[in-house]
């Protein structure tokens, strides 16, 4: 598993889509930087040092760089690939993956914005927790993830356009990811729990979606079909948050990412992030960060 830093963007350097409609079979090569593959169809046999893996339709992998890497069979294939640089990102061992998924989804999701002391031992509560071989079994979440993918290869093909924003686009893909792994994992070993964190799982993957929207509690009633009131008291339940509260952090957090990264303005970053106006998202903003985003934005930039 991988524990990727989320204070630090990745520096995407190449990001694309390839179609092998002949048999083919990658090429030996060792490389100073990260790449992730994901498989749309067919199958891509790889190797890296001394571990194989066959990837199908809807697998992640994630290489990492200065190992040797090739393929051990032809097949015909298409997938995405992205190669990228990150300056903090460890590979670790876990003992008990389904502790950290409840601490990750459980504990760690009751104070966000904030460090606190996990209670599982040597865990990096400001990092991303990735698997390094992912597999998306469920259709919705494979088109979720491919419309994601077009969404910054689009992005970065406009060379004209902040270079910044498939590089943020991809870090969220990975959060997101990495919360579904880890919600996967509590749904085959917590049974007690199960019905609960079958529907939070899904309402999670409804705020991330739509978080740039004015999601209200009607809203989540109709695409639940369900009253508000149970839902987000099942959601606080597995959270340890209320709907409204979850849907802040995300936006807030959203928000400081924009700030830290992107020459955009206050009143822009608070539309991109579903608050149109600037009052209130700047009151929003330091009611869970604690100061004004243009106070973070000075903060920031002074530390630069």
């Amino acid at each position: 598993m991988l524990a990727i830093n989320v204070d630090m963007v990745p520096r995407l350097k190449i990001l694309g889509f390839i179609a092998y409609k002949s048999p083919w079979i990658h090429f030996q090569r060792n490389i100073n930087e990260y790449v992730l593959y994901f498989v749309r169809s067919g199958e891509l046999h790889l190797r890296e040092e001394d571990r194989h893996y066959v990837l199908r339709k809807g697998d992640m992998l994630i290489l990492e760089p200065n190992l040797n890497h090739e393929g051990t069979a032809k097949h015909v294939c298409d997938y995405y690939y992205i190669h990228f640089e990150h300056p903090d990102i460890q590979s670790v061992q876990i003992d008990n993956i389904h502790a950290l998924a409840r601490y990750f989804i459980v504990e760690h999701e009751q104070s966000p914005l904030i460090g606190h002391t996990p209670s599982v031992p040597s865990v990096n509560p400001f990092a991303c927790y990735f698997p390094k071989l992912h597999t998306i079994a469920d259709k919705t979440r494979f088109n979720l993830v491919l419309h994601a993918l077009q969404e910054m290869q689009q992005l970065y093909k406009r060379r004209h356009f902040n270079r910044s924003l498939p590089a943020l686009r991809f870090m969220q893909l990975l959060l997101e990811l990495s919360r579904e792994h880890f919600m996967d994992e509590l749904k085959r070993n917590d049974r007690l729990h199960s019905k609960s964190v079958v529907k939070v799982n899904a309402l999670l993957d409804y705020i991330h979606q739509n978080y740039q929207l004015k999601i209200t509690g009607r809203d989540i009633e109709l695409a639940f079909e369900g009253n508000y009131d149970y839902l987000n008291r099942a959601f606080k339940q597995v959270t340890g948050l209320s709907i409204s509260r979850y849907i802040n952090t995300v936006r807030i957090n959203q928000a400081k990412e924009l700030i830290e990264t992107t020459p955009l303005g206050i009143g822009e970053i608070g539309y991109l992030i579903g608050v149109d106006d600037p009052y209130h998202f700047s009151k929003l903003f330091k009611k869970y960060v604690g100061i004004s985003p243009t106070q973070y934005f000075k903060r920031v930039r002074k530390n630069e």
